[in-house]
């Protein structure tokens, strides 16, 4: 938020530079990122003086150019080339002197000694628009004859330079979301630091109505959504272009100004953060402004002319007739003050920032009143911001107040009551803080003491303070203040030494996996754990029932948090592809979150929820491409299953120890599970299901595998690393060439072999797949290669020749198997 630094001084009074203020700011929690010296004009002005036209007389070479002498207050004129037809011997004029920078736009040019047509110029005799006081190019600027040459410019204009500093607003501070919010804490801090500042604001003492010629009503049917509500009108307004002071202090902060009426609101807005709204009141239908809902599907168009269908849910400024603005958020298209407007109806509320905020979000707008209303603004301030608005219209529109204020305040506003504990101060701080000081801070930052003992005060927060509800937020306000850096760091270390935990050895196993999938090719991404919800709709393994959902989602695509990690980087494919980037590998560790509703509880709020560790897995797109050395290949399941089975063995796992069987899950096409014996699943893989591709914009397929970190975790504990020198004896290799049944999986023959032969058999392969001619309907070809070995002694034809005739006889009995 941009902040002036001159506007600021109207309301504390001050000596510290701009710096300085910056890094007050900075020291209270108030982070100002930047201080930028600005102008109302570009430039200042600088090196501009006013001159008197001693003579002008024609150019010899030029039927339009004129040869001046001009008196620049100095002790020697100077001669200057002018092409104005306007200029004339006597006038008072501006000129830029040599080195003098003026601008057009974003370019800037210098003005130097030159020969124009063989006579030499000194300077440079100015019109209004090169120097940035006006827009008119007929002529230069002739000034009254009461100017006194050899005066600055600056000096002539009033120009007078400013600084805007940039402050970092935290969405907890809606209180300093204005000029006067941020003096508040400035105040604070000079108090503090032993300046004698004074905090102050402009006078509504004067505010009355002058007549009672044009009444409005104020009718409020849903006082949960406005609980404050308040308006003035202001009769025989004249709405035109506003001074220049105006102008200015908006223009330094980057408002655009528009006109008196709609300026003055975005004055009180940006000085005191109280948004208003101007209505012309001859379009306010009955006389009556209605604060109520419309019926869902409503339709109504906007400033920016844009038709909107309303929720049942959008809180409306109406009038008898039809609505006129979308409360807190943005007004109609035929309800705001125009250049024909006599009569205005000032609106001053506390809209609730819920429902600002949903009404802001479901309609994709965001504008300076919905900025503060969503984040809660002073319930106090309605009244004094709707006079101060009154006032300044009655000043700079004219006209006269033509109603008493309509007040409906259904909900007055409390102050929240805290009980501070000494002890508990100096307990959250690491340091004793005197008990004047805690006063003086509270009591500086308007804090009221209602009470205090020996141990501690209870104290009534203003309202406006909605992050100050609590003991240790009032500890947080003292410490800012007092100042993070005047609590010393002990000399110290106090500690305890621990064993390294579960987490511990957790961390180091992903990056022990990190380290290998990124040797594989892999990059690591990291999504957003808040997602669409819409992702889940018609699944079963993945309920959306099961979400767990936001109370509040900035926006429809981040309204829950995620269940599985797949469509997290499904977006990070799609995003690489459209950018010609279709080969990749991806890994991501992440939590996955759960809600089950049979678990609730009204004493554990959180018992319904649940979160899982998960790692996951995303190849797509070839795995070889464009090489001199190798054809093309793309990737396959089958390179992912590899991946997936060397993580595991990385762990320390023993895969003739898990249990692989199909899957079959919403987001996979077809799919494997790997379990433990117990029946948890450690990871499941597979080909992700062409609906959730076409929905991503994906047209490659993509395989992905999806680890339950936790489970892994637990399932290595037990898992026990040995080795044995490496045997004596050579192994021998059996090849099969069954013929089987199409449903029948690779996994099933190694698990019937590993139960036939525990002893000699060491591994079990698949070096060949075949479907097609010569075979029988659905049967398939697997030729599967059996490695033999004995610990103790070299097997002879005998011993492996029995061997394998007990796996055959095993395959056909359990498989159907045959030999081919």
């Amino acid at each position: 938020m941009n902040i002036s630094y001159n506007w600021l001084k109207e309301y504390v009074n001050f000596d510290l530079t701009p710096e300085e203020t910056a890094a007050a700011l900075t020291s209270i929690g108030l982070e100002t990122g930047g201080v930028e010296e600005v102008q109302t004009i570009k430039g200042g002005l600088e090196g501009l003086v006013i001159g008197e036209v001693l003579s002008c007389v024609e150019h010899p070479n030029s039927d339009h150019l004129h040869v001046t002498c001009v008196n620049l207050g100095s002790d020697e004129p100077v001669q200057i080339v002018c092409g104005a037809s306007n200029v004339a011997a006597g006038q008072k004029v501006v000129v830029a002197t040599l080195g003098t920078k003026l601008y057009n736009g974003d370019e800037s040019f210098t003005i130097k000694r030159s020969k124009i047509r063989g006579v030499e110029s000194i300077g440079m005799i100015c019109a209004e628009d090169e120097i940035g006081i006006g827009t008119s190019h007929d002529g230069i600027i002739v000034l009254p004859a009461e100017a006194v040459p050899g005066t600055l410019a600056k000096d002539y204009y009033n120009i007078k330079s400013d600084y805007v500093l940039e402050v970092d607003i935290t969405p907890n501070r809606a209180d300093a979301c204005s000029h006067y919010g941020v003096a508040r804490d400035l105040y604070a801090y000079l108090t503090q630091n032993g300046y004698k500042a004074v905090l102050q604001r402009p006078s509504v003492a004067d505010f009355k109505a002058d007549n009672q010629d044009l009444n409005i009503q104020v009718t409020v049917e849903n006082s949960e959504a406005c609980p404050h509500y308040a308006g003035v009108t202001v009769k025989g307004v004249t709405v035109k272009e506003s001074p220049e002071w105006l102008q200015n202090k908006l223009q330094l902060i980057g408002v655009r100004p528009i006109n008196n009426v709609v300026d003055i609101t975005n004055y009180i807005v940006h000085a005191f953060g109280q948004p208003l709204h101007c209505f012309d009141a001859s379009k306010i239908k009955g006389g009556e402004v209605i604060v109520k809902t419309m019926p869902e599907g409503t339709p109504f168009v906007t400033l920016d002319e844009v038709e909107r269908k309303l929720n049942g849910r959008d809180l409306m400024i109406c009038n008898k007739e039809n609505a006129m603005c979308i409360a807190g958020v943005f007004g109609g298209l035929d309800s705001g003050a125009t250049e024909a407007t006599v009569d205005v109806f000032l609106e001053s509320a506390y809209f609730h920032p819920t429902w600002v905020r949903k009404s802001a979000r479901r309609h994709g707008l965001n504008t300076d009143a919905s900025f503060r209303f969503e984040r809660g603004i002073d319930p106090n301030s309605v009244i004094y911001c709707l006079k101060l608005a009154a006032l300044m219209v009655k000043e700079l529109a004219g006209g006269t107040i033509s109603s008493e204020i309509q007040d409906v305040c259904i909900t007055p506003a409390q102050d929240f009551v805290v009980e501070l504990a000494y002890a508990k101060v100096n307990s959250l701080i690491g340091k004793e803080i005197p008990v004047e000081t805690i006063k003086s801070i509270v009591t500086s930052l308007e804090m009221k003491i209602t009470n205090e003992t020996v141990e501690g005060l209870t104290l009534a927060v203003p309202p406006y303070r909605v992050d100050v509800q609590r003991d240790c937020d009032v500890i947080e306000d003292i410490l800012r203040i007092y100042g993070y850096n005047n609590v010393e760091i002990p000399t110290t270390l106090k500690s305890s030494l621990t064993t390294k935990g579960e987490d511990d050895k957790s961390n180091k196993l992903q990056n022990l996996i990190a380290e290998q999938l990124v040797g594989c090719g892999f990059n690591e991404i990291l999504n957003n754990s808040l997602t669409h919800a819409a992702y889940y709709e018609g699944m079963e393994d993945f309920s959306p029932s099961r979400l767990a959902m936001l109370l509040n989602p900035l926006s429809a695509d981040l309204n829950c948090m995620r269940q599985t990690l797949l469509f997290g980087g499904l977006e990070s494919i799609a995003h690489n592809a459209n950018r010609k980037r279709a080969d990749l590998k991806f890994f991501e560790f992440g939590n996955c979150y759960f809600f089950d509703a049979d678990r609730k509880n009204t004493d554990k709020v959180l018992a319904p929820y649940s979160e899982e560790y998960h790692l996951g897995l995303w190849v797509t797109g070839k795995k070889v491409s464009n090489s001199w050395a190798h054809l093309d290949e793309n990737s396959s399941v089958f390179e992912l299953k590899a991946y997936v089975e060397n993580v595991l063995l990385r762990l320390g796992l023993d895969l003739n120890n898990l249990i692989i069987g199909t899957l079959s899950n919403d987001i996979f096409a077809s799919a494997l599970s790997i379990n433990t014996r117990g029946g948890k699943c450690l990871v499941s893989f597979g080909v992700v299901a062409k609906k959730i591709l076409k929905a991503a914009d994906i047209d490659n397929e993509v395989y992905y595998a999806e680890f339950n970190w936790k489970e892994l975790m637990r399932a290595i504990r037990s898992a026990k690393i040995s080795y044995k020198e490496l045997s004596k004896f050579p192994a021998v290799k059996r090849d099969l060439a069954l013929l089987i049944d199409n449903n029948i999986q690779f996994a099933e023959i190694e698990k019937i072999a590993f139960e036939t032969e525990k002893k000699v058999l060491k591994e079990v392969s698949l070096f060949d797949v075949y479907e097609g001619k010569n075979l029988e309907a659905g049967k398939k070809s697997y030729a599967v290669s059996f490695l033999l070995q004995d610990e103790s002694q070299t097997l002879n034809d005998k011993m492996i020749d029995k061997i394998m005739s007990k796996l055959v006889k095993n395959l056909e009995d359990k498989l159907g198997a045959k030999l081919r």
